[in-house]
């Protein structure tokens, strides 16, 4: 942020260029040294009575951008705990449900979209503050931004507390994880079968039609409690007869489907994130250095 340093009651610094008897680099100067005290690196070059209220629109903005990342990780949460697959931390007699004890509820993950939410509608607000300033100010903006620039940063703080809270106590179901991944398996395989069953000399429409009924089938079976023997049906398929059983089976190994996926998540922590982390130690205080939440 830049200050608006030493402009006078209407940002001329009229006053100042008096007390220093029109030396311009003389109120220049006090300008830059009034600001440096304060540890900013910059003052509003032209300004009003006050600094323009789009600056409050780009600071919401970015409250806005933590909480939409926020809200997104955290209804991810919530789907996937749905899943059973990711459960967020739940103390020993926390009480998932008022009406059903066996529930475990994603609470945290509920609450931080509620915050996000509700960060995310203040930052439209200072959008309107600045767009409505007459002339050289009104003081319509002064009551109103006392209210969401408190608010907007109290929210999303709270927001980043509990986030901290989900991320750091998240349970990982590996088994349920991978029952779900072997339920899918065989239908997500199913392009790598039709492009088997093309690289042998068969029709790409007529094994993608054979493939659909089969799958089609396979659904309706497991909805009455049955296996998923979509492999066996596609073995079975005349069409799919110079195809080896073994090479429909090996597509199913979930391996095969996650690309670079580690390796980006990797990349990503060493040439992104930490050196992102190791520029802003500057902020972090002795006291907050040794605290953990």
């Amino acid at each position: 942020l830049p200050s608006r340093g030493c402009k006078g009651a209407t940002g001329t610094q009229a006053s100042y260029l008096e007390l220093f008897k029109g030396d311009h680099q003389k109120v220049k100067e006090l300008d830059r040294r009034v600001a440096g005290a304060f540890d900013f690196e910059r003052t509003v070059p032209v300004t009003g009575q006050t600094y323009s209220r789009k600056l409050d629109f780009q600071i919401l903005s970015a409250l806005s951008g933590v909480a939409q990342s926020a809200a997104k990780c955290a209804t991810d949460v919530r789907l996937l705990q749905h899943e059973g697959e990711i459960l967020e931390p739940f103390e020993i007699d926390q009480v998932g449900s008022s009406a059903m004890p066996y529930k475990r509820n994603p609470m945290r993950s509920e609450r931080v979209c509620a915050l996000a939410r509700y960060t995310i509608s203040l930052a439209e607000n200072p959008a309107y503050t600045a767009a409505t300033q007459w002339l050289e100010r009104t003081l319509d903006d002064s009551a109103n931004r006392r209210l969401v620039l408190a608010d907007a940063f109290l929210s999303a703080d709270a927001t980043l507390v509990f986030l901290n809270n989900i991320c750091s106590g998240l349970e990982v179901k590996e088994g349920t994880i991978r029952r779900n991944v072997g339920l899918a398996m065989p239908f997500m395989a199913t392009e790598r079968w039709l492009m088997l069953g093309v690289a042998t000399g068969g029709d790409r429409q007529e094994l993608h039609e054979i493939i659909r009924k089969h799958s089609l089938a396979v659904m309706a079976a497991l909805e009455n409690g049955a296996e998923n023997d979509l492999v066996e049906r596609l073995a079975s398929d005349p069409a799919f007869s110079n195809i080896d059983t073994d090479a429909l089976t090996q597509e199913l190994s979930p391996e095969r489907y996650v690309g670079r996926s580690a390796e980006q998540v990797q990349e990503f922590v060493d040439e992104w994130l930490d050196p992102l982390m190791g520029k802003l130690e500057r902020f972090r205080t002795p006291d907050e250095a040794s605290v953990t939440v």
